[in-house]
This record gives structure tokens, C-alpha cells and sequence, in this order.
């Protein structure tokens, strides 16, 4: 582990999978908060309000986190990938850029707003305020995936004199096919993250049997918009990801599912351990003919295996790879079915009653996170060994001139600074949640219960 590209790798793995445990519940918040405020406007409801208040709070904390653990990747970008940053930066600096200027500003703005200026704006300039901080949010979320879905699959570029990649198409850059799925895939996985974060806290609440009109609400918000969220991320938009995955990059497939021989009529592994070394898939579960189907609607369909790729072009991590993928789609179809039987439980009017449900919506709070890091996980490790795919290997993007033992150095420097950040924000978000969204409101069921008529 020596090797400074090893380290420069884990650097950057450990620096952005610390920082984007805050932005995807910002960017699943900034939405459940214009839910909150439109039913505020709607129903001049006061609880609304004051729910819209306290995920406020907490998004305000995230964001604060994010912003603090965001700023040094734009530095590592000079300072552990010099090379890279002098060959693309003509292009990457666009998309990076604009979120900066145009999308981080507007949601900064307008949260500072939403915060502060409640009385000064009013009911429906409040409203406003939520809206442009989930539009910066989500804004700011595109300019991001647009800049990974290039190194993806690059699209509007030309190469300079020097060997350098020039931006020839702005909007090509922009409205890359890879990026709109890869975005939409995204966000989705933002938007569950945030509907279990708030309906575990709703959860809680309704377990403790403390704030327990608000626990109904926020239970009721997550899931309502979970669902939607949960299948949506499954079809179209994680079909669609992996058909592209197909199409642009075969030998990614063949790595995270296991394929390692090029089959008529592929199987869909379900469980098994990869054995690169001797070429195999261990104790395989395998769904007979449904790769081939999945990935081109054919159950005899060729699907290629990583034989028909030369071995320098395969991903360096198959393994890794290969459970990031399964664990990530393992996870998003128990995200499925726990939604749906909550929607139902809902549906049915039971849902607030049926503790064994609530419980497992609060204990399931970790895994949204766990599944979008595999998720990102699968995506940068599938490129390998491609920084920029076709275009430029990752040993080449690195900083020549830093050592390992400076990455060394730095990255240990991080991972204290990190661990200290982490208990600050696991602090803060305990103090808002134990402190409510405001006043014990009473449960009207219980004051009909106990109400003496008048004659």
C-alpha cells in the first residue's frame, strides 16, 4: 500500500465519501421541505410550520458540514491529481465552476433566508425561499454528476496542440445522455435517504410516544415520498443507468456481475464470491437467462465476459466492484419492499399503530447511506483504470511530484479532523431531535377519548 497512486486513491475515497453523507440528505431535505411548506400554505396549518422549522435546522447543519468537508476536494484536484486538472481542467472547470458561482449561492442565499426572514417574507415568500434552496440544491447536485458522468463517457471535447482535452461542445458537456440518467439515479437516492431519515425520526417519536402529532407527519412525509422514490430508482432510471453501463462499458458489466465468460443466455448472479484469480464465481445463486434478458430484453442474448477484454483494461478492483454493485442493489430492493408495506400499512390506517413497521423504519436509517456509497462506489470503481474513460489512465492523472508519505501524512491529518467533525455532527443533530420541533401538540383522538359531553 505504498504505492503513492494507491494512496492518492484511498486519499480521495475516504475525503468524498465523508463529505457526501452530508449533501444527499441536504438534497433529499430540500425537497420534503417544500412538501412541508406547500402544506403549510395550503392548509394554514401552524404545525406545518413548525415541522418545516426543525428539518430546517438539521438541514442547516448538514449543509454547514458539507460546505466544510467539500472545499478540500476542489483543492486535491491541484494538490493529489495535478495532472489530471492540467489535461481536462479546460472542461471539468466548467461544469465545477457554475456549481460554485450560480447553484451553491443560490441555495446559501435562500437557506439564510429561509432561516432568518420567515416574518419578513411571509406565508408565501417562505414558500419561495424553500423552493430556491431545493432548486440551488439540486442544481448544484447536476453541475457535480455532470462533471463525473464526462469522465464517465466523454462527449464535446476536442484535443489541444499539447495533448491537453478543450471543451468543443458547452452544451454537449451539459446535456450529456450519461449525465441526465446518472443525475436522475442520483437524486433519487438523495430523496430515500432523506424519507428515512425523517420517517425514522417520526419513528421515534411514535415509539417514545413523545411530539407524537409531528411523529405522524414526518412518517407519514417519508413515505409517502419514499415510495415514489424507491421504485423510481429501480425503473427507469436504474435500468436505464445500467443499459448505458452495457452500451459504453461492457467490461464494467461483465466485472459487476461476476461474468467472467462470455454467455448466450446469461445468468444473473444473486449471490456468490468472485475468484478472479482462477476465473469463477463461488458459490453461485444464479437467476438462469436474466442478465441477458435485463440487459437486452432477449433471453439468448450475448453477453460478454471479461475474456473478451484484455486484462489491462479491466477494472483493478473486481471484487470490490463486484459486492459494491450487489450491495447496493440488495439494498434498494429491501427499500422497495419496506415502502411499499409502509404505504399500505398507511393506506390502511394502521401504519402509526403497527410498532414492529415503525421500528423497522428507524433502524433502517443507516442503510440509504450505506447504498449510495456502494453506489458511487460501483460507478468510480467500474471505470477503472480510466480517470477519464478512453481518454486518460488514472496512473497518469496523479500529482508526479507528491510522495506517498505526504499523502500519508495528510490523509491521517483528515481522518482525525473528520472523526472530530463526525461527533460535532452527530452531537448537534442529537440535540435537535431530542429538543422536537417545538410544543406538545395534543393527539385529538386522545382528547376525544377523555372529553365529557355537555348536555
Amino acid at each position: 500500500m505504498n504505492d503513492a497512486l494507491n494512496i492518492h486513491r484511498l486519499h480521495f475515497a475516504f475525503t468524498i465519501t465523508f463529505h457526501y453523507i452530508f449533501p444527499q440528505l441536504t438534497m433529499g431535505l430540500a425537497l420534503l421541505l417544500v412538501y412541508l411548506k406547500t402544506k403549510a400554505l395550503r392548509t394554514g396549518d401552524e404545525h406545518y410550520n413548525r415541522s418545516a422549522r426543525f428539518w430546517a435546522r438539521i438541514f442547516g447543519i448538514n449543509f454547514a458540514l458539507g460546505v466544510v468537508t467539500g472545499i478540500p476536494m476542489e483543492f486535491q484536484f491541484g494538490t493529489n491529481w495535478a495532472a489530471f486538472s492540467k489535461t481536462a481542467g479546460g472542461v471539468i472547470g466548467q461544469t465545477l465552476a457554475m456549481e460554485g458561482v450560480f447553484s451553491f449561492f443560490l441555495e446559501s442565499s435562500f437557506l439564510g433566508l429561509f432561516l432568518f426572514g420567515e416574518k419578513k417574507l411571509g406565508r408565501v415568500g417562505h414558500w419561495w425561499a424553500a423552493f430556491l434552496v431545493w432548486l440551488g440544491s439540486w442544481l448544484s447536485g447536476y453541475f457535480i454528476v455532470a462533471t463525473d458522468a464526462w469522465m464517465q463517457h466523454p462527449v464535446g471535447y476536442q484535443l489541444g496542440a499539447h495533448g491537453e482535452i478543450e471543451l468543443a461542445s458547452f452544451w454537449g458537456l451539459l446535456l450529456n445522455k450519461w449525465a441526465l440518467w446518472q443525475y436522475l439515479h442520483t437524486m433519487l437516492g438523495a430523496v430515500q435517504t432523506g424519507c428515512f431519515v425523517m420517517a425514522a425520526v417520526g419513528a421515534l417519536y411514535l415509539l417514545t410516544s413523545r411530539h407524537e402529532a409531528y411523529g405522524r407527519t414526518f412518517v407519514r412525509g417519508g413515505v409517502l415520498v419514499g415510495v415514489f422514490a424507491a421504485v423510481l430508482q429501480l425503473f427507469p432510471t436504474g435500468d436505464a443507468q445500467g443499459k448505458m453501463i452495457a452500451e459504453n462499458q461492457p467490461v464494467t458489466l461483465a466485472a459487476m456481475e461476476g461474468l467472467f465468460l462470455t454467455q448466450e443466455g446469461a445468468p444473473l448472479a444473486i449471490l456468490g464470491q468472485p475468484d478472479v484469480k482462477n476465473r469463477k464465481l463461488d458459490n453461485p445463486l444464479v437467476v438462469p437467462k436474466m442478465l441477458s434478458f435485463l440487459t437486452y430484453k432477449q433471453w439468448t442474448a450475448n453477453v460478454r465476459g471479461l475474456d473478451a477484454f484484455p486484462e489491462d483494461g479491466w477494472p483493478d478492483q473486481i471484487s470490490l466492484l463486484y459486492f459494491s454493485y450487489h450491495v447496493m442493489v440488495g439494498l434498494g430492493t429491501i427499500f422497495i419492499a419496506v415502502m411499499v408495506v409502509a404505504a399500505f400499512l398507511l393506506w390502511r390506517g394502521r401504519l402509526f399503530e403497527s410498532r414492529w413497521m415503525l421500528w423497522i423504519l428507524m433502524v433502517s436509517v443507516p442503510l440509504p447511506y450505506i447504498a449510495n456509497t456502494a453506489g458511487w462506489m460501483t460507478a468510480e470503481l467500474g471505470r477503472q483504470p480510466w480517470l477519464i474513460y478512453g481518454l486518460l489512465r488514472t496512473a497518469r492523472g496523479v500529482s508526479p511530484r507528491v510522495g506517498a508519505g505526504n499523502v500519508w501524512f495528510t490523509l491521517i491529518g483528515f481522518m482525525g479532523m473528520y472523526t472530530v467533525l463526525a461527533i460535532l455532527w452527530l452531537f448537534l443533530v442529537y440535540r435537535e431531535i431530542e429538543e422536537g420541533p417545538g410544543p406538545e401538540e395534543e393527539d385529538p383522538r386522545k382528547v376525544a377519548r377523555v372529553s365529557i359531553p355537555v348536555n
